[in-house]
């Protein structure tokens, strides 16, 4: 007879749990059987124990099965997806999938909100007016098939047990254990019905993994799971000590998507990062023979605007403005207060703190502190500087959006205190640190 305690009085023990152990639990979850109390109780039992691979391999596709498995006959492409850790200036999704739509694939793309001092690609883009992420899996289907693309928030449709677990993980401070998070965040990816799934794990001080080496295993973790459930994947490390983006703040980095896209920005680390994970996950779905490929494929795409013909696609079908991309000053939103904050030195910029910056986007209310919060999708920082650059006393250091002076002022001051200069110039740190694969990836 099943009973919730006996496991995690195992999971307690550190005894390793069977799939079917596991799998009745989970079904637990999703039918009610399992109190939140229990849940718990196995979720810190789990932080403190840990779970052998084997473990998270079995939860992940159990919580996969509570709920539909997308499939996806008949297309004549890859289904692709990517998923990052989160960070600040973090507008990947928002390039990368419509360059792997426009080159062959097919990207049902699930994606969160804002955590903490990170962003979120729903967020960005509900600054789009009229843009809906809460779409029925129908129509979420429909337009993946008709467009190659949709971008939208999680349904009680897709991994059920997720949401049950996650909410009690988020008030009982185990968000940061490896083995449920990397459970939540595969059993969502599997449940798409993907043929291939890039990871971007982000180090550094605006990181959830600050320690490189920390990063690299959760990379590993991941890849051996997601490669153990049948799922081809590759994670790449990326710096996140300085925010990834020259803007941060929700209309802002919808607008350097568009920058982007439009082929009005062509360097810099974010371009960098873009095209790595791009490359990489064209690679994964065979729509090019190396990642080296993929980063070629990517940039073509980018250069003859078949990107940004994606992603106009893709905000018109979701109810966004069909002309966004030719007039993006005339639909997304612009703060009251706009206004740069001198340098007061001259200097070479020696550090941008990504996870202060982060903070201060939330502060002038582009983020939440609680569910309940409304979001500016205006307000932000824009013009900043990265790494090695150099400025001058009085230029601008960057560009605060308000909604009054007084939120300006407070960001003013803690943008200020984020950036750090030195006399000497340093080599900033490379965009992207490593590479890890799927145990079964040759290449």
């Amino acid at each position: 007879m099943f009973r919730p305690e006996n496991i995690i009085r195992k999971k307690r023990d550190r005894t390793p749990l069977t799939a079917a152990e596991i799998r009745a639990f989970v079904d637990g979850i999703r039918d009610g059987g399992v109190s939140d109390a229990q849940i718990a109780a196995f979720t810190m039992a789990t932080w403190f124990t840990g779970m052998t691979v084997e473990e998270q391999s079995a939860l992940t596709r159990a919580m996969r099965d509570t709920g539909r498995v997308l499939t996806w006959s008949g297309l004549d492409g890859p289904v692709l997806d990517k998923h990052s850790t989160g960070g600040v200036g973090d507008l990947v999704s928002l390039v990368l999938g419509p360059i792997v739509a426009a080159t062959g694939g097919f990207v049902p793309m699930i994606s969160g909100r804002g955590l903490g001092h990170t962003g979120g690609t729903l967020d960005k883009l509900e600054s789009i007016p009229g843009f809906t992420t809460a779409l029925d899996i129908e129509r979420f289907v429909a337009l993946v098939r008709e467009h190659g693309l949709a971008i939208v928030g999680q349904t009680a449709e897709l991994a059920p047990a997720d949401r049950r677990i996650y909410a009690v993980r988020d008030i009982t401070a185990t968000v940061d254990s490896p083995p449920l998070m990397i459970s939540s965040i595969l059993s969502k990816k599997l449940a798409e019905g993907l043929d291939g799934l890039v990871l971007d794990i982000k180090y550094g001080a605006g990181a959830f993994t600050p320690a490189a080496d920390d990063a690299r295993r959760l990379a590993r973790e991941m890849t051996r799971v997601a490669a153990e459930s049948g799922l081809r994947c590759s994670a790449l490390l990326t710096d996140m000590n300085a925010p990834l983006a020259p803007v941060a703040g929700n209309a802002l980095e919808v607008a350097e998507a568009i920058r982007i896209l439009r082929g009005e920005r062509g360097d810099g680390r974010l371009h960098a990062v873009i095209v790595a994970l791009s490359g990489e996950l064209l690679a994964l779905g065979g729509l090019a023979e190396t990642p080296a490929a993929g980063r070629k494929l990517a940039c073509r795409s980018l250069s003859a605007g078949d990107a940004a013909a994606a992603f106009a696609r893709m905000v018109a079908a979701q109810g966004g403005p069909a002309d966004l991309l030719e007039r993006p000053e005339q639909h997304l939103p612009r703060a009251a207060v706009v206004r740069p904050v001198p340098a007061a030195a001259s200097g070479f910029v020696a550090g941008v703190d990504a996870r202060a910056i982060g903070w201060t986007v939330v502060g002038l209310g582009g983020g939440r502190q609680r569910d309940d919060e409304r979001i500016d999708p205006a307000v932000g920082l824009s013009g900043l500087p990265e790494p090695g650059d150099y400025i001058e006393a009085g230029a601008p250091l960057a560009v605060v959006h308000a909604a009054d002076d007084e939120r300006w002022r407070r960001a003013a001051a803690e943008l200020e205190a984020a950036v750090t200069f030195a006399a000497q110039r340093s080599e900033p740190a490379a965009p992207v640190l490593d590479r890890v694969r799927s145990p079964d990836d040759a290449d």
